[in-house]
């Protein structure tokens, strides 16, 4: 089951949890991932839940926004290629679908009526549906 989402609060706000400053040695990702998990979920662009969602950040408020996504748009284009939000989506362990069953059921359909996928996201594609 997914959470209700507030969109107008961050995933810090959320989570109920805050990560302690980034230091000057963090890289440059991290001190991203640290940036974004404070702005409202709802002021996220397409870049900015795929580069979480690749992390593992806040999956329970960012998959149900991204199928909401890739719903409209399933080869939606963050800043590296298109389809790279849907990669980032179908990447995640599968026990992260067995915990958000809907989100999965609607993800197998979003992929399943589509075709012509570059090579590298069909293998993802096949890999998310296989059994």
């Amino acid at each position: 089951m997914t959470r209700p989402l507030d969109r107008g609060r961050s995933l810090e706000e959320l989570e109920r949890a805050c990560w302690p400053a980034p230091s000057a040695d963090d890289t440059r990702l991290i001190t991203t991932a640290h940036a974004l998990r404070r702005r409202p979920i709802g002021a996220l662009t397409i870049e900015d839940m795929r580069l979480l969602i690749a992390q593992d950040i806040g999956l329970p408020y960012l998959l149900p926004l991204a199928v909401e996504v890739l719903r409209e748009n399933p080869m939606a284009e963050g800043h590296m290629y298109e389809g790279d939000l849907l990669s980032a989506v179908l990447t995640r362990n599968p026990s992260v679908w067995a915990e958000f069953p809907g989100l999965g059921r609607e993800l197998r359909v979003i992929v399943s009526t589509l075709a012509g996928f570059p090579p590298d996201l069909q293998q993802k594609v096949e890999r998310f549906l296989a059994p």
